[in-house]
């Protein structure tokens, strides 16, 4: 009977990893099916044109602006939230309200986060549709990622590593950024990869604060237009799934590149630490 069971539970495992794998696999065939023909050096390094033959230059420079930015305001406040709240707060009320705001934050809807920028950023503060409302915004949706992933990593450090820095005479706070932090770089540089990743597939809050205009940006105060706002809005308005796709197929590359490198990173600190 125990081994009926198991062998039930192996073989929903397997059928689960098939159906993530196959899905995977469908949604990515038929996104470069339908764009790989368009993709080409002058497309990626060309200004957007209305008439469908131009590139897609300035959404891609609208893009690592948006993640840029973001992700110089949300880290630190992050990793140092998630340093308050592992290593120095005391457990206790004030502890879990914030756990729960941060938890809170992680559940909203992108959408509302476009309408607060829009409201907040934009108008109150009168910075207009701008990169820089669109990247304030995307920072604050990314900050719970940012700060759950830091505190997990500084939880994986072996308390061992305290006592025995603490022992040697080290202050709590060079135990802190000497010997706690280094140890957490690893899954802390997962957490920002991961932030990263968000950023680029927004599109709701970004749409509400950034605009939707097709020009290279001249800085964090011009209103631009990233990669996947441009994919949403040639669907949307001349039913191009061609050129959407293609957009699709640089956000996936894109993507994959700093996955790849998050990984190299990560494996960098991994034998530096040992």
């Amino acid at each position: 009977m125990r081994k009926l069971k198991e062998n039930i539970l192996k073989t929903l495992l397997y059928v689960s990893a098939g159906l993530t794998v196959a899905s995977l696999i469908f949604i990515l065939g038929f996104i470069f099916l339908k764009g790989y023909k368009l993709i080409s050096f002058k497309f990626l390094i060309s200004n957007y044109s209305a008439s469908g033959d131009g590139g897609i230059l300035p959404m891609i420079v609208a893009t690592l602006y948006t993640v840029a930015i973001s992700i110089l305001i949300a880290t630190p406040i992050g990793i140092l939230s998630a340093i308050y709240l592992r290593e120095y707060a005391k457990q206790g009320k004030i502890v879990k309200i914030i756990r729960f705001a941060t938890e809170s934050l992680a559940g909203i809807p992108s959408i509302v986060y476009g309408l607060f920028g829009s409201i907040f950023f934009v108008v109150t503060l009168k910075f207009g549709y701008s990169l820089l409302a669109g990247a304030l915004t995307v920072s604050i949706i990314i900050l719970p990622v940012i700060i759950r992933t830091t505190e997990e990593a500084l939880k994986s450090v072996p308390d061992s590593y305290r006592e025995a820095s603490l022992g040697l005479g080290a202050t709590r706070f060079q135990t802190l950024y000497k010997v706690i932090v280094p140890s957490a770089i690893p899954g802390i540089l997962v957490g920002v990869i991961l932030s990263v990743g968000r950023v680029v597939g927004e599109s709701a809050a970004i749409l509400l604060t950034a605009g939707t205009v097709a020009k290279m940006p001249h800085g964090i105060m011009s209103s631009a237009r990233t990669l996947t706002v441009q994919s949403f809005l040639v669907t949307q308005e001349s039913g191009n799934i061609e050129q959407a796709s293609a957009v699709g197929i640089v956000l996936i590359a894109i993507i994959l590149i700093l996955n790849i490198g998050a990984k190299l990173i990560t494996k960098k600190f991994d034998k530096a630490n040992y």
